[in-house]
């Protein structure tokens, strides 16, 4: 165990003659239906599956689906996973899904009971020489998941071993003896473990770069995206405390472990070889970057969910500090403001106590309550959609698309949202996938709605609320 080192926090270095007002409506341009429309059509749907408890705000989502990601193996099949801890392969031709691992079943302490809402199998990636026998990476998935605290022996807590009370996040090494097979067998080890101090704002999506090649500095390097630890106002600050893996997304070599640790540090990683820092991250100071992904330039595209008022999107930044608690999109939060008016965001300070990256784009909670990330459009099929980075919001299920010239961070880009139709007719998704909101009430049905990716560069929809998995395509081919 590594113990948390605690560095100097950038709270109360602002100084103004009086304390400056929040802004009522930080973004009050709407965004509007643009001219894009596409059929969302049946694809797969997701076996129902069941919480092992109902705590406070459960929601009946008929199946916890996350992530829809192709194999890298040539083979067109297909992986998506249910948070409640099974992961399913289908293919392009949409075959009914089968369980290809159920961690349930598994003795990797896989917990999931102290809040079903986030808790769980949260994020996968196959190594890019998954299906390459003979290579060191073959048949090696990699798992994120939740376990339960005192489970295991978990890297950064803090001496009295508090951030870890609540559970832990596991980064789970899985080695398949044939990469052919539908089902996994084969054996594990674990990678990382990290304690936490709240049920909320834990691992992500795990990542390989797919566009980088073989040789490079970036092949066969996990990003894992981790929250700030959850609870409230980054109450531990670890966003601004390079010290800690939370808050942040971390970048490692999980096939170059030693006696110490169980991954490899790449040696051009921006804190490699510093005392006192998480030398694992790559970039820092995210609220709860759930989902990222890569263009085909090397451009890493970051969603960050906001808490009270805004969702960013973010490029990606070797070393790169985003700001929370501090900054939320490209205002400034209360702390180190005015402390005494927390939830609001306020006009930032002309000059930064230091170098933070902001959004490309941002919306604010007029528009939606959690952003869930997406891919930058690549595929064949749809042409008005090609260049075009496309995303969601969460829960009231609204899909987005902007362009991706010339972002520049600061400046926000213009955001559209795509139109739907289904069976013929255009609808808005929360009418087709909405379920009971245990978050805002009954007025305000929520979809849980992700997106996905095959590897024609083909988007899907995923939404928890039915457990559909549904193709992207243009409304002539509905």
């Amino acid at each position: 165990m590594r113990a948390l080192a605690t560095l100097p926090l950038l709270v109360g270095l602002f100084a103004y003659a009086e304390a400056p007002a929040p802004l009522e409506d930080p973004l009050p341009e709407k965004i509007a239906k643009g001219d894009i429309v596409l059929a969302a059509v049946p694809f797969v749907r997701a076996p129902r599956s069941a919480d092992p408890a109902k705590p406070a705000t459960t929601n009946a989502a008929h199946a916890r689906l996350q992530y829809l990601l192709p194999i890298p193996d040539g083979s067109g099949r297909l992986a998506f996973n249910d948070v409640r801890g099974l992961l399913y392969l289908t293919d392009v031709d949409g075959s009914p899904p089968t369980v290809y691992l159920d961690l349930r079943s598994r003795d990797v302490d896989f917990y999931n009971a102290l809040f079903p809402n986030e808790a769980g199998l949260l994020g996968f990636a196959f190594h890019p020489e998954f299906g390459q026998a003979g290579t060191p990476g073959y048949g090696k998935l990699y798992v994120g998941f939740s376990s339960g605290p005192d489970s295991g022996m978990a890297a950064y807590l803090d001496e009295s071993g508090e951030s870890g009370e609540s559970q832990e996040s596991v980064i789970r090494e899985f080695t398949a003896t044939s990469s052919a097979a539908n089902a996994f067998q084969g054996t594990s080890r674990e990678v990382l473990r990290i304690g936490q101090f709240s049920p909320t704002h834990n691992v992500g999506t795990l990542a390989f770069n797919p566009h980088a090649e073989k040789g490079s500095p970036d092949y066969g390097k996990l990003y894992i995206c981790f929250g700030d630890g959850g609870g409230r106002d980054d109450p531990q600050e670890n966003g601004q405390n390079p010290a800690t893996p939370l808050g942040a997304i971390l970048r490692i070599d999980p096939l170059a472990g030693d006696a110490d640790r169980g991954y490899g540090i790449p040696a051009d990683n921006p804190f490699a070889g510093k005392d006192g820092m998480a030398t694992e991250i790559w970039a820092y100071g995210l609220r709860h970057p759930q989902q990222f992904s890569w263009d085909v330039d090397g451009r890493m595209f970051i969603g960050d969910i906001g808490q009270d008022q805004i969702e960013e999107v973010n490029l990606g930044v070797a070393g790169g500090n985003y700001g929370w608690r501090l900054r939320e999109g490209t205002f400034a939060t209360a702390f180190g403001v005015d402390s005494s008016n927390i939830g609001p965001v306020f006009e930032r300070p002309e000059t930064d106590p230091v170098p933070f990256v902001y959004p490309v784009a941002q919306y604010d909670h007029d528009e939606g309550f959690a952003i869930a990330g997406g891919f930058v459009y690549r595929g064949d099929a749809i042409a008005e959609l090609r260049g075009r980075y496309v995303f969601s919001d969460i829960a009231r299920g609204r899909l987005f698309a902007m362009g991706v010239d010339s972002l520049t961070p600061g400046k926000p880009a213009v955001i559209e949202e795509i139109r739907l139709t289904f069976d013929g007719v255009e609808k808005d998704l929360v009418d087709v996938a909405g379920f009971e909101n245990t978050y805002h009430g009954p007025d305000h049905p929520r979809v849980d709605l992700r997106l996905g990716i095959d590897h024609l560069g083909e988007l899907y929809l995923l939404t928890k609320g039915d457990g559909w998995i549904r193709k992207l395509v243009p409304t002539s081919r509905q």
